[in-house]
Formats: C-alpha cells, sequence, structure tokens
C-alpha cells in the first residue's frame, strides 16, 4: 500500500498567490483532510485528483486559526445537510473543546425553517463525530494512524504523524522552530514543515540542517514573497501528487 499526499493549499493566512494550507492524504483509496481552509470546495475541485467532501473518511484538525478552519463550516453543513452524516474530526481535546461554543456555533446552533420559524437548537455531536487526539497515544483512521504533538504556537496547535501501509508522514503545523519536534519527525519518510515570518520557523533555521534530513522536507505554509525557486528545501506546490 502506498501513500500520496495532495496539497490542497500551501500559502499562509496572507496570501494572495495561493490557497492556505491544507493537506489530501490517500492510502488504500481512503483520504484524510488535514485543515480545512476556505473555499474548502473550490481547493478540491481545482485539486489533480477527484475529491469532493464525501471522499474523505476524517477532517484532522491542527488548530483553530482561521486559515486553518475557516472552511469547516460548510464542510459540516455539506455533510449534515447533503450526505446526512457527521464530519468525523480528528482533534486534540484543546482544539475540539473550543471550536464549537467560541467558533461555530454562532452560525450553526440556530436554524429556521422555510417559514421562519426557530428549529430545534444544534449542537456540536449533531454535525461532528469527535475522535480525540490524545499526546502519547494513536488514533485509527481506516487505514491511518494519527499521533500528535504540541507546536509553539500562539494557541493549541499540534504537529502530526499520519501512518499507512508502513509509510509516515510527518506534518510540523505552525510552529515556531522546536529542535524537539524537528526530532520527533526525522523518522517519518516524508516531512512537511512550516516557514514564514514571526512566530513561524525561519527558513534559515531549516535550510542549516543536516541534508538527508532536508532530503525528505518539504516546505509549506511559505509566504508570497518567498523564493521558491532558490530554496534548499523543495516547496510543495499546488496540483502535484506526492509518494510518501
Amino acid at each position: 500500500m502506498s501513500m500520496h499526499l495532495v496539497p490542497l493549499g500551501v500559502g499562509d493566512a496572507f496570501t494572495a498567490r495561493h490557497y492556505s494550507t491544507c493537506l489530501a492524504v490517500e492510502a488504500d483509496e481512503r483520504w484524510l483532510l488535514i485543515d480545512c481552509p476556505h473555499p474548502i470546495r473550490k481547493m478540491m475541485q481545482e485539486s489533480p485528483v477527484e475529491v469532493d467532501v464525501p471522499t474523505f473518511d476524517a477532517v484532522v484538525l491542527t488548530h483553530l486559526h482561521a486559515d486553518h478552519v475557516s472552511g469547516l463550516e460548510g464542510f459540516a453543513y455539506f455533510s449534515h445537510f447533503v450526505l446526512n452524516r457527521p464530519c468525523t474530526l480528528v482533534a486534540h481535546p484543546e482544539v475540539a473543546g473550543p471550536l464549537w461554543d467560541r467558533h461555530l456555533a454562532v452560525s450553526m446552533e440556530h436554524l429556521i425553517d422555510h417559514q421562519g420559524a426557530a428549529l430545534p437548537e444544534k449542537g456540536f455531536a449533531d454535525y461532528f463525530h469527535h475522535l480525540p487526539l490524545v499526546e502519547e497515544a494513536k488514533v485509527r483512521v481506516g487505514p491511518f494512524t494519527i499521533e500528535c504533538r504540541r507546536t509553539i504556537h500562539h494557541i493549541p496547535t499540534f504537529a502530526l504523524r499520519v501512518t499507512a501501509g508502513g509509510r509516515t508522514l510527518g506534518h510540523s503545523a505552525d510552529t515556531a522552530y522546536d529542535p524537539g519536534l524537528i526530532e520527533w519527525l526525522a523518522g517519518c519518510d516524508l516531512i512537511v514543515h512550516e516557514t514564514n515570518y514571526g512566530a513561524h520557523t525561519p527558513y534559515e533555521k531549516l535550510a542549516a540542517l543536516p541534508p538527508m534530513l532536508r532530503e525528505r522536507m518539504r516546505l509549506v505554509h511559505y509566504p508570497d514573497d518567498f523564493d521558491v525557486e532558490g530554496s534548499v528545501i523543495e516547496p510543495l506546490r499546488q496540483g502535484r501528487v506526492y509518494v510518501v
């Protein structure tokens, strides 16, 4: 069994050239979506593979910044009203916990019928089936085994290791440079690591890593002015399919 990675988006929160970072992962014809920015269905339609909301077994959330979850409302509505099923959500409790009360409830809790009458109040469980990610433990979704590790970021954020068919994909999620995280990801067959300004990971730190590690690393979440052609680490590109 092989594993494939399809970057639906590679940009940051301010990008005008790309979609925000979002990864589709396939193994044994089963799919995971890592993060869910807007406009998620348009991103899917423009990808090099045929994917849509029904394709995905689960959405895995790294954290709650808008450039990573702004498409989740639409994804969950589509699952609820069109597919008549909840969206399976894989997330650490510190991510899933505030997701409803502090993010989605304002627009998804109170609905009306065609006459304008209020429908019964909806809650998190009406839209989502939550599989909690816990550090130092593993979660199974179809052929995938998922592990997480906390990163250094403004809000609770979790890096991922996704394993299927004997291959492992590592994803740093948003983070400041963290040697411990690099070590945690180092054994992965393919490492997707963010780079950007401010509280993110400087490119220079990653470029100074040993060549054998850099060869298995791909960059993501990079700013629009990033020199993709001059980088010593290959940046991920939208519209491509990568074998893990």
